[in-house]
């Protein structure tokens, strides 16, 4: 996860990753992606994990990321959100992992896919 200034471009580094999300907003640019071609001077946190919920999702169904975010907040273990169209990720440093699919398999959640970003 890094920020760039708001009027960069953006970088080459980041169109070939595998998983990659890019927001722009009036303050920021804001990417998500893995690590692989990430430049050391770049604003970034690093050493995370992504854990995906299995989708898809009706758009009209309500609560999905909340129950996944509830046991990670009552665990302490901060988290930076992604959603898709199909499906949310929520973004947890690699030290807490095992804390958190603790937490997670604890409030009934099963079959959790995570992959280091």
């Amino acid at each position: 996860m890094c920020r760039l200034a708001v009027n960069a471009d953006i970088p080459e580094w980041v169109q070939s990753e595998k998983f990659q999300c890019v927001t722009r907003t009036a303050d920021e640019l804001s990417i998500v992606c893995t690590e692989n071609n990430l430049p050391e001077d770049v604003i970034a946190e690093r050493d995370c994990v992504a854990l995906k919920i299995e989708g898809p999702f009706p758009f009209s169904m309500t609560g999905v990321l909340a129950s996944f975010l509830q046991p990670l907040a009552e665990a302490r273990i901060p988290i930076f959100a992604v959603s898709t169209f199909d499906t949310d990720y929520a973004l947890i440093k690699q030290k807490d992992v095992e804390h958190a699919l603790t937490a997670l398999c604890a409030a009934g959640h099963e079959k959790i896919e995570h992959e280091s970003i």
